[in-house]
């Protein structure tokens, strides 16, 4: 149960704070500390087992069938890098909450961090390969809005784009790749995997998962020629690139290789891929780290060179090599974060992040300035510093690698990365700190408060401390770390200081050597740089992305036209002709059950049915009166229903019909009164013979299933079970909150998306060419007199809570009687569209407490979590619990845990509903504005305003 807590608390922290949107920020701020803070005392009782070498787990069934299981592993590089999460993460936590202005909002901050965080630990405690497949894709997701969270700025949407372009390639390519090891290996549970190293390397599919998963990998860790879109993605908040990437993100795809070591590692192409990407992403990204001016872009390809240098060394593919990657690992988040939140400090207080117009704040700023040198130093590999060690064991390691027969090419190109390495960490110390004061500097230079520099002094202070007492506070952590990346013992692990006169340090002393003379020499390396033709990544990026999209462009006009009859008539002929093909393919066997004799009553429903469908098509250019005909078949359709003894669907019906039409006139109000015409005959010609032959073709089939027996109809299993199973005499609601929940989950969160949709599209409709045009269409619109009559809004007003009750009523009795979350949340939203059209946008909008965003997310939430929730107690996701109670005056009374997954639906259909009521609306309430300045907002149309004036 621990780790289920771990894995769900960021979860309900990003939550808490979507709901205190509106609280002061230290609430909020609170909030957002307390899961991390639990998580982090939850981890701490684990610690014991496993850095005695144990593992924990948890297992609960999700889609047995399918190899889906919701299983959380964790072992020591789990506890090791869930610890770097969490612990970072509170740290980051406290550095936001100082460091965001007050315009900004912090709640939406540390919500999405939060959410960020979960998704991390999810990848962390995964162990099942198709579980962690889906916390990766939503660290794409979240980490897309945190570096777009500046949405206002160009390089912030840009960054955040190309950030979601090549990691989530990647993720396609990380898809396909465990799909495949999974496939191999008979199992997708991560221990079963790990067990079969033998079958996995020789199975003919290995080379090809493992380009596929490394595919995943490296964009994620921004591994060449993937690296280009980290740098970018500094755009966003400092809080967030200090997390992202440094700590967390970026370090996910050297998680993975890590993870997956003991099956991946041990072979040639192991060795040359990911050896070889990870030398040269080292070396390429410190060379070019070596002259960026912007100090989170020499951070960020310093990044990227240290992510290459982990690579590399789990890429030679030995146990003292992979502990020497965890290692720096380790070391490289305590260092790296610092250095990003000293920066942010910086900008923050100085006014820029520009190292040219800086220089001489050691004086101005003492303490960042000590923070910054610290950190910087073992950045460099400086003793006696952590990063010093990991980088002695690095470079220890790479006198022992050939390379294609080439004893000298590893351990020379590593000092050369080394060098540069060197080279930007002084240039941070020295340009930005040392050296003579500037006469004027953006901002005036000065040490922020203590909740802004904390945070990066306590990961300093733990950079200092694993450099001098490596035993105590780096050796219990890597080794069991170590143990599970090998899946055996870990190697001997004595880091220190010193160990002599050894390659290693001769290797090291001509580094920081070369990059102090490469600091001497920046000024001509700079101008030769600057000079020189160095190929822009993003240029290229962009050049081929449009490359792209200009080829699918092409290929989806050689398809369609932009033609919606043209697209339905392709769809629907396919449809029929593979119809027709399965039926004479499988052969027909006409069934003998007797059909019913039709009652007059049903006769004259149809015959009104086949009436209104031909009233839409003679009238399809008068767009109000079709409305009125298409109403007129839905409410056929409910009759039907209601005659075929379906009360739930008939009441699904109506409901889902009054808001339609409610909507769309809402919508029509938008659009010219009278289309031009939409085909010629010749195309009408072609609908018609298609529409029959698919109404002739769906009758043909259900009149042929009508009149077969059933050999065992699904139906009997969920009229015997929905008593006993799910504790109620509603068959259909049952079965839509419990046998089929996971479904009905889908489909309102589809329709969430649907609403969210239409609030994205109608957004901009009143600005520019489309906006112009609206003006137009409204100001010929005719206008009422009066537009919000007297007896309407009051009638309005009285109906609402007697609306608000009957859904309640059907909401309640939802699980026994015809009724249930959807029905009721359709009966609340009529009565709330109702106050619209009575009072006017204006006037009910200001009254309205409701965030329909907030009521589609949590209700969402809310039914999800429901589901989870029987995971916890061992039962299948989605099943309900109930039980009989009693309660004096009240009396007998069932409870299900159904109702709160039913609750869920009815948020979600009213937020749904009132999202898009509210987006028409203000395209209208805009237009009107626009062409009438005067345009009255109050009911009933009587300005009180006024009414003042005249009574005075």
């Amino acid at each position: 149960m621990h780790l289920v807590l771990i894995a769900l608390l960021p979860f309900v922290g990003a939550i808490l704070l979507a709901a205190a949107s509106r609280a002061g920020r230290n609430l909020q701020f609170a909030l957002a500390l307390a899961p991390v803070l639990a998580g982090l005392a939850l981890l701490g009782t684990t610690a014991p087992a496993i850095l005695a070498g144990g593992i924990t787990s948890f297992h609960a069934d999700w889609v047995p069938a399918l190899g889906l299981g919701i299983t959380l592993r964790m072992d020591g590089l789990a506890f090791l890098f869930t610890a770097l999460i969490l612990g970072i993460g509170l740290l980051i936590v406290v550095y936001a909450r100082f460091y965001l202005p007050k315009e900004e909002s912090l709640p939406r901050l540390l919500g999405l961090l939060l959410l960020f965080q979960g998704a991390m630990v999810g990848i962390s405690l995964a162990g099942n390969v198709l579980l962690l497949l889906v916390f990766w894709e939503l660290t794409s997701l979240s980490s897309f809005l945190l570096i777009g969270f500046r949405s206002d700025k160009a390089e912030g949407r840009q960054g955040a784009r190309m950030a979601l372009a090549v990691t989530g390639g990647g993720g396609l390519a990380l898809i396909a790749g465990l799909l495949l090891l999974g496939h191999i290996a008979g199992t997708y549970e991560l221990t079963g995997i790990l067990a079969q190293s033998g079958t996995i390397q020789v199975s003919p599919l290995y080379p090809l998962a493992l380009v596929l998963i490394l595919l995943g990998c490296f964009t994620k860790s921004a591994q060449f020629p993937f690296h280009f879109w980290l740098p970018h993605a500094m755009a966003a908040p400092t809080p967030v690139s200090a997390y992202l990437h440094s700590a967390t993100m970026v370090k996910a795809g050297v998680f993975l290789m890590a993870r997956l070591w003991p099956v991946l590692a041990g072979t040639e192409t192991w060795f040359y891929i990911v050896a070889t990407t990870g030398l040269v992403t080292m070396l390429l990204a410190a060379v070019i780290g070596f002259f960026k001016q912007d100090l989170k872009g020499i951070l960020a390809y310093s990044t990227v060179s240290h992510l290459g240098l982990m690579t590399m060394l789990l890429g030679f593919g030995t146990p003292v090599a992979a502990m020497a990657a965890v290692f720096h690992l380790f070391n490289h988040a305590l260092f790296k974060a610092a250095l990003f939140m000293n920066a942010g400090i910086v900008d923050h207080e100085a006014g820029t992040r520009d190292i040219r117009l800086l220089g001489g704040l050691a004086g101005l700023m003492p303490v960042t300035a000590t923070l910054g040198v610290v950190a910087a130093a073992s950045m460099a590999g400086l003793p006696p510093l952590g990063g010093f060690l990991s980088k002695e064991m690095m470079l220890e390691e790479t006198v022992h690698t050939v390379w294609a027969g080439q004893d000298l090419l590893v351990p020379l190109l590593a000092v050369i990365a080394a060098a540069f390495s060197v080279a930007y960490s002084l240039r941070y110390i020295v340009h930005l700190y040392f050296g003579p004061r500037r006469e004027s500097y953006p901002a005036k230079p000065h040490d922020p408060g203590f909740g802004l520099w904390a945070p990066s002094a306590v990961l300093v202070a733990l950079t200092v401390l694993v450099g001098l007492f490596p035993a105590t506070f780096a050796v219990p952590l890597i080794v069991p770390a170590v143990a599970a990346v090998t899946a055996g013992t870990a190697p001997e692990f004595h880091p220190a200081l010193w160990h002599g006169l050894t390659p290693a340090l001769a290797m090291s002393a001509l580094a920081v050597a070369g990059g102090i003379a490469m600091l001497m020499a920046h000024k001509a390396m700079q101008r030769i740089w600057d000079t020189g033709f160095v190929p822009e990544a993003k240029s290229l990026f962009e050049r081929g992305l449009e490359n792209v999209v200009s080829a699918a462009r092409s290929f989806s006009g050689l398809i369609h036209n932009g033609s919606l009859q043209r697209q339905l008539a392709v769809i629907f002929t396919g449809a029929s002709a593979l119809g027709v093909y399965g039926m004479v393919d499988g052969g027909y066997t006409a069934g003998d059950r007797a059909p019913l004799e039709a009652p007059p009553v049903a006769i004259a429903a149809w015959l009104l049915l086949l009436a209104g469908i031909l009233a839409v098509l003679v009238a399809q250019r008068q767009r109000f009166l079709t409305l009125i005909f298409i109403s007129v078949i839905g409410l056929v359709v409910s009759l039907a229903f209601v005659y075929l003894s379906a009360p739930d669907l008939a009441l699904t019906q109506i409901s889902v019909e009054v808001v339609t039409i409610l909507l769309l006139l809402l919508a029509l109000n938008l659009l010219p009164k009278s289309p031009r015409r939409i085909s010629g005959m010749g195309l009408r010609i072609r609908d018609t013979l298609i529409g029959l032959a698919g109404g002739i073709a769906v009758g043909f089939a259900a009149w042929a299933v009508m009149t077969s027996e059933p050999n065992d109809p699904i139906s009997a299993y969920h009229w015997e079970n929905s008593l006993p199973g799910g504790g109620g005499t509603n068959v259909v609601n049952v079965t839509l909150v419990d046998f089929r929940g996971f479904d009905t989950f889908g489909e309102i969160t589809v329709l969430g998306i649907a609403a969210l949709t239409i609030f994205a599209l109608l957004q901009p409709a009143a600005r520019g060419a489309a906006g112009q045009r609206l003006r137009k269409w409204v100001a010929e619109l005719p206008q009422s007199p009066e537009r919000h009559p007297m007896m309407f809004a009051v009638a309005a007003r009285l109906l609402l809570p007697l609306s608000t009750m009957v859904g309640l009523y059907i909401f309640l009795r939802g699980h026994n009687a015809p009724g249930g979350g959807f029905i009721a949340g359709l009966v609340i939203s009529i009565a709330m569209l109702m106050q619209y059209m009575a009072s006017g946008f204006e006037w009910t909008d200001a009254r309205r407490q409701l965030d329909e965003h907030l009521m589609i997310g949590v209700g969402v939430t809310l039914a999800a979590l429901t589901g989870l929730g029987s995971l916890v107690f061992g039962a299948p996701l989605f099943t309900s619990a109930f039980g009989h109670f009693h309660l004096p005056l009240v009396g007998d009374f069932e409870l299900a845990t159904a109702m709160l997954f039913d609750i869920g639906v009815g948020m979600t259909v009213i937020g749904a509903v009132m999202l898009a009521l509210a987006e028409l609306s203000h395209i209208a309430v805009r237009a009107k504005k626009d062409d009438n300045k005067e345009a009255s907002d109050s009911p009933m149309d009587i300005d009180p305003a006024k009414l003042r004036g005249e009574r005075a």
